[in-house]
């Protein structure tokens, strides 16, 4: 699977640039700690985007290609930020028959965002998953955690918008 790059502005702040100064400082003689770094800087800033990936590389003196590569391996890490509310459209067996993948792809043109990407105001961030467990609703679109079954492209309008106002 390839990870998407963000093409959200990086907005990170001088705090959190500080606290990720004092992990790299703490763990800077040591460069098998780089995922722990990496992990950090994560929960500082939610994700780890290219600004920081050259931070840690720089602090940890570590190639950036592998900070990169590290961050692309494992699936625990995100290379765009997740929205304030989490868009997932199950893509599993039961829900692709019934038409989840037009669900998709109405959700990405109503957002203007395709899987693994977020919109540019941080609201809403895409992801299609192989499963969400509610097969006997399918198609299936999760909103944080609220499920929403049984769907059809022109039900996602006014689901949205809920959590637009």
């Amino acid at each position: 699977m390839v990870k998407k790059v963000s093409k959200t502005p990086f907005r990170g702040t001088p705090e959190q640039a500080r606290q990720l100064n004092e992990v790299i400082a703490e763990h800077k003689s040591d460069p098998s700690q780089l995922m722990t770094v990496m992990q950090k800087a994560q929960q500082i800033y939610g994700y780890l985007p290219y600004e920081v990936q050259v931070m840690i590389a720089d602090g940890m003196d570590v190639p950036l290609e592998k900070v990169y590569g590290v961050s692309t391996f494992y699936a625990q890490f995100s290379l765009t930020p997740a929205g304030k509310y989490a868009v997932s459209v199950c893509l599993g067996t039961a829900c692709y028959v019934k038409g989840a993948q037009a669900v998709l792809d109405h959700t990405a043109e109503l957002l203007g965002v395709g899987p693994g990407e977020c919109t540019q105001d941080g609201l809403f961030s895409l992801e299609a998953c192989r499963c969400i467990g509610a097969c006997g609703l399918a198609p299936v679109m999760m909103v944080n955690d609220d499920v929403y079954g049984n769907l059809v492209p022109e039900q996602l309008d006014d689901i949205l918008a809920k959590y637009k106002a």
